[in-house]
């Protein structure tokens, strides 16, 4: 049986996740929060709405805060001779096994945010794949480099 060496993410990738969840809760649940508030005047008192709005966004904060660490310790991959293994998921664990010789091509994506933390997420493609077959944020971009080439090495293409 073959020995798995599984890999974990960048830590820093538990905090980037974490200060986009945060942007994403006072930017998107901010206004949805001032409707429901005014929403429920119409049933309780000002006083008693704000305080369950305010409940509520401290409990998307609380959920934005904390999800991100379990998430991070959650997702781990490994690279064996003959597959990259892709495992994810805190309450439902899901485990992708691509076989080597499958993967077409590899590529590295960072938009600004990723970017100014000095993060890579891996994505690989299968020729028998619609989509992406595997993905792998949160690594540091070196650590992304040599992953790909360790991956398309022997697949005939040669890296990129």
């Amino acid at each position: 049986m073959m020995e798995t060496r599984w890999q974990a993410l960048d830590p820093r990738a538990a905090l980037l996740w974490r200060a986009q969840g945060v942007v994403r809760v006072l930017i998107g649940l901010t206004p949805i929060g001032i409707g429901l508030v005014v929403g429920m005047t119409f049933l309780w008192s000002l006083h008693t709405a704000l305080v369950v709005g305010a409940g509520l966004l401290g409990l998307a904060l609380v959920q934005a805060v904390t999800w991100p660490s379990f998430s991070w310790r959650a997702f781990r991959y490994a690279v064996r001779d003959d597959a990259l293994l892709v495992q994810q998921g805190v309450l439902f664990q899901h485990t992708v096994a691509i076989p080597r010789h499958r993967i077409q091509h590899a590529d590295l994506r960072q938009g600004p945010i990723d970017r100014a933390w000095g993060l890579t997420t891996l994505i690989v493609f299968t020729a028998a794949g619609v989509g992406l077959d595997a993905s792998i944020p949160g690594l540091d971009e070196e650590v992304a480099e040599k992953l790909r080439d360790l991956l398309l090495k022997d697949t005939g293409e040669g890296g990129i």
